[in-house]
């Protein structure tokens, strides 16, 4: 959705600037929702995860349990979010909604773009040490740090995915810390 050349985290309000087709197909499915007029509540989110599907914490278990050495990217940063972090977020968005005594008056002062993502910050380098950390595995693994320059991707990856969130926090709820989630996560 954006470029990663921001030096801060990204509000809602910042250009757009996909930086391949899966970015500019998100951006082109939010600006369909927006162009049709209805009331929507559009969460932005990154670095999903969880214990099913294909995903980075999974990639990581499974070479945790095959490889001696593992290489991770550093120099990307962005906030680790667990799929339960976001359906528990929009669950409680929309019982906001479903409770409100006017609902046509909510969704006209809610309807709009919000970011989603756990709080805090790390690389990806990062979430591989907290992976480790909470799921040792039996034999010794070496992490090393590297560059994205050193592990080339056919899709280019920005090198700040950091989201703000307070205009979502605001609204609707807190969001939970990225470590606390990731331990819940893997607890289960």
């Amino acid at each position: 959705m954006y470029d990663g050349s921001k030096q801060g985290r990204y509000l809602e309000s910042d250009a757009t600037a996909p930086l391949g087709v899966y970015g500019a197909s998100k951006l082109a499915g939010e600006e369909a929702i927006r162009a049709s007029g209805i009331p929507h509540l559009i969460f932005r989110t990154s670095w999903v995860y969880g214990m099913r599907g294909k995903n980075f914490l999974l990639t990581m278990l499974k070479l945790l349990r095959e490889r001696d050495q593992l290489r991770v990217v550093a120099d990307q940063i962005g906030a680790p979010t667990w799929c339960r972090s976001i359906a528990d977020a929009s669950a409680h968005a929309l019982a906001q909604a479903h409770a409100s005594d006017d609902q046509a008056v909510w969704w006209q002062q809610k309807t709009g773009t919000y970011h989603l993502t756990c709080q805090g910050e790390t690389s990806w380098h990062g979430f591989t040490q907290a992976i480790m950390a909470l799921h040792p595995s039996e034999k010794k693994v070496e992490l090393s740090a590297i560059t994205s320059a050193e592990y080339p991707t056919p899709a280019k990856r920005p090198s700040n995915s950091r989201l703000d969130c307070s205009k979502f926090q605001q609204q609707f709820c807190s969001l939970p810390d990225w470590q606390l989630a990731l331990a819940l996560c893997v607890a289960k």
